[in-house]
């Protein structure tokens, strides 16, 4: 396994991120288990979750799931940096108005709590903001925050689906309050999504923010088995996506073939190119899936096949302003 530090922070993390929303909805607590000791055994030490994970009246499974991962002991909880997120509703509050998504200083201190609880352990060293959102200003998160690493419950603040300039302001925001501000933004990435190349990865390169790509394989379409699904899959399912798309698969499988990797780890491969990206997020339901993504991090792909992929898959022409203006 490779190692970078994530974003300006001293922390290292594998340059593979486990994703873990498939625990306990697709992938049960024995098989979860497996894949977790496989990941840890292989090197990876950077887990995600999200306090929804789970979904619905369900919502803290997944976060429950590892909890009880880590509490089999083994060292198992020292040898893993942890990331989760907040913001969405979960089901188990009661807070009326304040039940909702969103952020602020009240649901910081209240799902982190929970977080906490579920996960069995008594600090977390990624804590992410699942979503922007505009209507809470940066000094009340700023100072919620201070209090939560002042109390040794998080170690670092992150953020998720924000844009380019909500990194600058968090950022800008952050040094008034003589804080270290953002260490990473979860962003989606991947060869068919590649708008961020225009704002955002600039912006987070800029402010030193490492970026953990999601769904770097667009929910399964650069897998290698959209064109040939596997029964009961999604892909199987959602017929139109891979209609619209096909023709960039059919090129795609093509190239994957010549340089003998499969799509899956040289879609994983392609993001860890851009010089903004910490990690991409693999999501593996089965213990097998995860083995077969541990190799990406030592595929390397020649300027000649970047050349390739730029031609399959186009993207917005590089970083503002110059993808629009002279």
């Amino acid at each position: 396994m490779q190692y970078t530090y994530l974003g300006r922070s001293g922390l290292k993390v594998s340059k593979l991120c486990l994703g873990t929303m498939n625990f306990g909805v697709s992938t049960d607590e024995k098989e979860a288990f497996r894949i977790m000791d496989a990941a840890v055994d292989a090197g990876i030490n950077f887990f995600d979750t999200a306090n929804v994970y789970g979904w619905g009246e369900n919502a803290g499974r997944t976060e429950e799931i590892i909890g009880r991962w880590f509490a089999q002991g083994g060292g198992r909880r020292e040898k893993v940096v942890l990331a989760t997120k907040f913001f969405g509703k979960m089901h188990d509050e009661h807070d009326g108005p304040n039940d909702d998504g969103g952020l602020s200083a009240y649901k910081l201190r209240r799902h982190l709590e929970g977080s906490l609880k579920r996960l069995q352990t008594d600090h977390i060293e990624l804590y992410q903001m699942h979503h922007v959102d505009r209507n809470v200003s940066w000094d009340e998160l700023w100072e919620g925050f201070r209090v939560a690493i002042n109390q040794g419950k998080i170690g670092y603040v992150g953020s998720s689906n924000f844009a380019g300039f909500d990194l600058v302001k968090a950022q800008y925001e952050a040094k008034s309050h003589n804080m270290l501000g953002l260490v990473s933004e979860q962003h989606k990435y991947s060869l068919l999504c590649r708008l961020p190349e225009l704002e955002l990865l600039p912006a987070a390169q800029e402010q030193g923010i490492g970026v953990i790509a999601w769904s770097p394989l667009d929910g399964g379409l650069l897998s290698g088995h959209a064109l040939k699904p596997i029964e009961g899959s999604t892909r199987a399912n959602n017929p139109d996506r891979v209609e619209k798309h096909r023709q960039q698969l059919e090129a795609f499988e093509r190239l994957c073939k010549e340089i003998g990797e499969s799509e899956a780890n040289v879609a994983l491969a392609w993001t860890l190119t851009h010089p903004a990206l910490t990690a991409p997020i693999i999501g593996p339901r089965t213990l097998e899936q995860l083995q077969g993504a541990l190799r990406v991090v030592d595929i390397v792909l020649e300027e000649s096949v970047l050349k390739q992929l730029d031609e399959i898959f186009p993207g917005p022409g590089g970083a503002a302003p110059k993808a629009y203006a002279w």
